[in-house]
């Protein structure tokens, strides 16, 4: 099962059956980036982590998981990883273009045999700029057994070696729209790269 779908599925709490994980507390700083992770990033609160390279998981290349919550009550997954290997820099490298396309092939999938319907996204993927990085983006979305549209903004970029996957997942349902998820992006991402 791919990262970025076990992201999407713990934080969007979607009821498809996911291979079971133990939560360990990861290290409020990421040694490889530098980047902090603490209790409150751009109004966002830190709400749990999922430490892969930690028993039992003993899986250094799948990374560390921050969850956040906004005030909107939307969330936002960082996922840090390297999958075994050094990432170059950029939203456009050819290893960051190929990791992207296959987890965001790999979370269709995954998805619709979950027994969502009604997955869209866009033909291709954007670039969108937080701060001072840009990211390979792409919003797509489907529809839950309670027929509410759920979305999620997917990013990933390679930064100091390593992969930064950002997500952000919302509901009309919930009153909450892109430009929130939009916004709470422009608040977090610039503060968690200080």
């Amino acid at each position: 099962m791919s990262r970025l779908l076990i992201v999407l599925l713990a934080a969007m709490a979607w009821t498809v059956t996911a291979a079971a994980q133990t939560q360990s507390t990861a290290p409020g700083a990421h040694a490889g980036t530098k980047l902090a992770f603490p209790a409150s990033v751009g109004g966002a609160q830190l709400e749990r982590s999922v430490n892969y390279a930690a028993p039992p998981n003993n899986r250094p290349e799948q990374g560390i998981t921050y969850f956040y919550s906004t005030p909107k009550k939307m969330v936002i997954a960082v996922h840090v990883y390297d999958g075994g290997r050094r990432i170059p820099p950029g939203n456009n490298n050819p290893t960051v273009v190929d990791e992207f396309m296959g987890e965001l092939s790999s979370s269709e999938l995954q998805v619709r045999h979950g027994g969502y319907t009604q997955f869209e996204r866009p033909s291709v993927p954007s670039t969108c700029t937080y701060g001072s990085l840009s990211f390979r983006c792409i919003t797509y979305s489907a529809v839950n057994q309670a027929n509410a549209r759920l979305y999620t903004k997917m990013m990933l970029t390679g930064f100091r070696d390593y992969f930064i996957s950002i997500r952000i997942d919302w509901s009309q349902a919930r009153q909450q729209t892109a430009t929130d998820a939009d916004a709470a992006l422009q608040a977090f991402v610039p503060a968690l790269l200080r």
